[in-house]
């Protein structure tokens, strides 16, 4: 066992997660939330990783819960800080990992948010003037790609009936079919995209990329016109899943469109689109 200052500790386990190539979501999510247990522990005068205790990070669990955390958010923070610990014991500064005593609260998953057929032509319709736009919202619907991947798209990825996704993070790269509503929105766009040096299919008028950032904002401002409450572009993917699926596509097929990298993650979907079509391997437009 080495002895290692708290703070140093977490510069090493931010550094090791952009080594491992997380996405750079879950390095900002479970840097914050190791920052707020290394100031917990500060104020408890212990500075080395050796002092800390599972009742530490018990009263750190606890401080949040009283902070107003969510049982999901407290959750979330046992998780983080047992991946963290797993970083300590892989680097020897500790041999025990006392969050592993450390209990998870209860609590119910919500359900995914899955637009109605009203609302995503609502989405379509408050769109169509703007095709860049128009063209994003299509392929989010029709592909269930993630907004990451979106923003990754090169002009060369798009393929006749095909879409291909580099991998991007830790999702690895795949090829999904590309429907005639996607194709068509693809085209509109294409023929009125800047022309630039960048490669990027997503640009702003400048030539830049159209950022991950750029496309929630822009994504918002069309879900407060449409008048659709509550959603997220994520929402998009959830609605994607749960159309093909509600009309019999192959959980395998929507599970690898997806790039799961568990069956069971596209299987939890089932309980909330009631009753299933006949099982088919094709898939239709929304």
């Amino acid at each position: 066992m080495k002895d290692v200052k708290l703070r140093d500790a977490h510069q090493e386990f931010k550094n090791f997660l952009k080594i491992k190539k997380h996405s750079s979501s879950t390095i900002v999510a479970y840097g914050k939330d190791i920052e707020q247990l290394v100031s917990f522990l500060e104020v408890l005068q212990k500075n080395k990783i050796y002092e800390v205790t599972r009742e530490d990070i018990e009263a750190f669990l606890g401080k949040m819960q009283r902070d107003g955390y969510t049982p999901k958010s407290i959750s979330r923070k046992i998780n983080s800080t047992r991946t963290f610990y797993r970083f300590l014991k892989i680097n020897e500064y500790v041999t025990d990992d006392p969050s592993l005593l450390v209990a998870h609260p209860k609590y119910q998953l919500a359900p995914p948010r899955i637009l109605t057929p009203t609302e995503y032509r609502a989405l379509r319709d408050t769109a169509r003037n703007d095709p860049r736009m128009f063209a994003i919202i299509e392929l989010l619907l029709q592909t269930g790609i993630r907004i990451g991947e979106l923003a990754n798209l090169k002009v060369s990825d798009v393929r006749n009936d095909s879409l291909h996704i580099e991998p991007y993070e830790k999702h690895g790269q795949r090829d999904i079919p590309l429907n005639k509503r996607g194709r068509e929105a693809l085209q509109k766009y294409i023929e009125i995209r800047p022309k630039t040096k960048d490669n990027h299919l997503f640009i702003t008028k400048s030539g830049r990329p159209f950022l991950v950032r750029n496309i929630r904002t822009s994504m918002e401002r069309y879900f407060r016109l449409a008048e659709i409450k509550d959603a997220k572009v994520n929402d998009l993917r959830h609605t994607f899943v749960a159309h093909h699926l509600k009309q019999g596509a192959s959980l395998v097929l929507i599970s690898k469109i997806l790039g799961h990298k568990r069956l069971s993650t596209t299987e939890r979907y089932l309980d909330f689109v009631g009753e299933r079509g006949k099982e088919t391997t094709t898939l239709s437009d929304l």
